[in-house]
This record gives structure tokens, sequence and C-alpha cells, in this order.
């Protein structure tokens, strides 16, 4: 399509976000569903892109840490639009999770809801969830012994030493198992495909991913600000997140529980809330934001737990042919997926588990919501809405 008229561009734009608005709005069931979604809408209704360029950037997403969806969803602009039309692709998906995200923890910090006995059931909702995650990750990411036995050294790794940093060294040391245990993984065949950035413009891309996240450190230490602070500690987590939106979870918890930012309830109780509305996982950075410091602090927190996404995606495409067919990478990847699993079963535990399941009805109220979820295969808002009347009964008759 020809970009150069400007009122076409500006009607291409409008169209992208347009329909990426409708997109936020009814796309529930979490990133895998959301790629079948775009792969609907995009593929084979707009025709937007072909089957093959469409399964390269999935696999691209795959590839890279971050939010997979959001990540599909920003190539997709890209490729439709430039820069200017993954922006606006963005600004449509995740809009709506956003706000309602900001209302949900504006609403829980005004009216002190944060004991309701709703507010319990959304963290038992939690475990639900997690539970069902871990179910569907381990059975695709560990099927070998030896990956089963890197996704135990994250586990005990990340359960022994709670730190902020530990969760860092495990991937990296995940790494270089994947790539010393995997050096040649099954044989496949190579592919292209043309990305519609120019590699100078890429490489200034990953140049500002991997200064941020070497320098915001720094700059959060000379500075002391508050807000520093806070940009830094989303950023970070966008930046080293693989796997998916519930891998996350651990990352945040221990930026933010720990220091006193936010108590382990609150928390549990956005994550949960967060499973009610459509769009990607990762605006449950919004919702963090929000309660740490106003409506400001979550949309700080969520550009910052995003930029990296953008900047990894927009850096990444015009080199993916090359790293995709290299072996060394493919086996460090696997790896590091492995620990993934690791890392979201010792979230499980602690802190999901530990202050969301205190008694044997918490656990009969868990073991329903999963059951719903897994086996009924029931949208994950009905499991939400289920989560807070049961927390709700739970406290009337307790």
């Amino acid at each position: 399509m020809n970009q150069t008229n400007p009122r076409r561009k500006i009607t291409s734009l409008l169209e992208i976000f347009l329909v990426s608005l409708r997109l936020g709005f009814t796309s529930f069931g979490g990133p895998i569903a959301h790629l079948g979604y775009f792969h609907e809408e995009y593929v084979r209704r707009r025709k937007w892109m072909d089957e093959k360029s469409y399964a390269d950037l999935v696999a691209l997403a795959q590839f890279l840490p971050g939010p997979a969806s959001s990540q599909v969803g920003i190539g997709i602009g890209v490729m439709r639009a430039g820069v200017l039309g993954g922006i606006i692709s963005f600004l449509g998906f995740t809009l709506p999770s956003v706000v309602a995200l900001i209302l949900f923890a504006l609403l829980l910090k005004e009216f002190d809801i944060g004991t309701a006995g709703w507010i319990h059931g959304l963290k038992i909702v939690a475990v639900a969830v997690v539970a069902h995650a871990i179910m569907g990750m381990s059975k695709n990411l560990t099927p070998d012994i030896k990956r089963k036995a890197i996704a135990l050294f994250a586990l005990v790794g990340t359960l022994v030493w709670q730190t902020a940093f530990t969760q860092i060294g495990v991937i990296l040391l995940a790494a270089l198992l994947g790539f010393l245990l995997y050096k040649q993984p099954e044989e496949s065949e190579e592919t292209s495909s043309p990305f519609p950035i120019a590699k100078r413009i890429s490489v200034i891309f990953l140049a500002l991913f991997f200064s941020l996240l070497f320098l915001l450190p720094i700059l959060r230490e000379i500075t002391g600000s508050y807000w520093v602070a806070m940009f830094d500690s989303f950023y970070r987590a966008g930046s080293l997140v693989f796997g998916g939106g519930h891998v996350v979870l651990p990352l945040l918890e221990q930026e933010f529980v720990p220091t006193g930012w936010l108590s382990e309830a609150s928390f549990l109780a956005g994550y949960g809330a967060t499973q009610a509305v459509p769009g990607p996982l990762f605006t449950f950075a919004a919702y963090l934001g929000t309660v740490m410091n106003g409506w400001l602090g979550g949309l700080v927190a969520t550009g910052a737990i995003f930029l990296p996404a953008f900047l990894l995606i927009l850096g990444a495409l015009p080199f993916w042919d090359s790293l995709r067919n290299n072996p060394k990478i493919k086996g460090a990847i696997l790896g590091v997926n492995a620990a993934v699993v690791g890392i979201l079963i010792s979230a499980f535990y602690f802190p999901i588990w530990t202050s969301s399941i205190l008694a044997p009805v918490d656990f009969a109220l868990a073991s329903i919501l999963f059951s719903m979820l897994a086996y009924w295969k029931l949208p994950p808002w009905i499991i939400v809405v289920s989560g807070a009347v049961g927390g709700s009964l739970l406290a009337m008759f307790q």
C-alpha cells in the first residue's frame, strides 16, 4: 500500500486503531487465544498479511521476552503502516483493559475494600488461573528429562533465594544449560521472510533497549527518585519475562511487595481482577501503578512495562531469520522456556498459595474454579465472577 498520500495514511491508521480497539474489547482468554483472534481478523478476514508472514511474526514474538500477543499486534501495525501503525495498533488493543484496571484500582483505594470477601475470592481465582497455566506450559515446555531438570533447578533456586536478582540469574543459567545440552536440536527447514524495517534503524531500537536496561538502575541509585525507581522496576520486568503474562507475576511481586510499595492482598486481588478483562495480561501493571501512585502511576507503569516489547520487536524484525535458524540460539531458548515453568511453580507456592489458601474451604473453592477453567472450558470472566461470589459467601459463613 502506497502511504505517501497523507489522507490515505490517516485513513489507514484510523482503520488500524478501530480494528485493534474492537479486538481489545473482545479478546478474552490469554495470549494463545489472542493470537487466534488476530489470525481470524488480520489474516483470514482482512487479508492484511499472508499465513506465512503471520506465522513468522508469531514465531519471533514467542522467541523474544515480553507479551507475545501484544508484540504480534505491534508487528502487524508496523507491516501495515510503519512504526506509527505499530503504536496505534498497540494503543487500540491495550486501552480497554488499562482503563478498566485503573478504575478498579481507584475503587479499591477509595472505598478501602481490601478486606472484603470478594477480594479474597479474587485471590483464590489467581490460584486456579496460575495452576492452569502451569499445567499447559509444563506439557509444552518440559517434555523431556533434561528440561524437567532445568525447571526443577529454577523452582528450587527461586524458592531458596528470594531476591529481585535471583530470577535474572536463573534465566541466564538456564540459557547456558540449554546452549550446552541442546547443541543439535531437531533439524528443521530454514525459512526467511522480509520485514519492513531497515537494519540500521533496528540497531538503534536494540541499543536503546539495552541502554535503558543497564542505565535505569544506575539512574535510580543516583537520583533516589520514586518515579525513576518505579519506571525501572516495570521496565526490567517487561524486559526479562519469557513465557507470557503469567510469568510477570513473580518478578513484579519481588519488586513491590517486599519493599512495602503495596500489600500482598492488593497485589493478588489485582491479579485476579486482571483475568476478568480482555487484552494482554501485562496491563496488570496499570493496576499496580494506580494502587501505588494514582492514575498517573498507572499510565507510567503501563508505558514502562510495554516499552521493552516495542523496542525488541522493532529491533529484532530484520534479524529474525539468522536468529531462528541458529541451532545454538534455539538450544538456549529451550533452556529458558523450561526455567519459566519452574519460576511459575515457585510463584504459585509463594506468594499465591501461601496468602490465598488459608482454610480447607479456600482449597475447595480453588478446586471448583480450576475445574471450571481447565475441564469445563468456561470463559475466564465467568471464573472471576464465580470466585468473587464464592469469596463473599465464604466470608458470610465464617
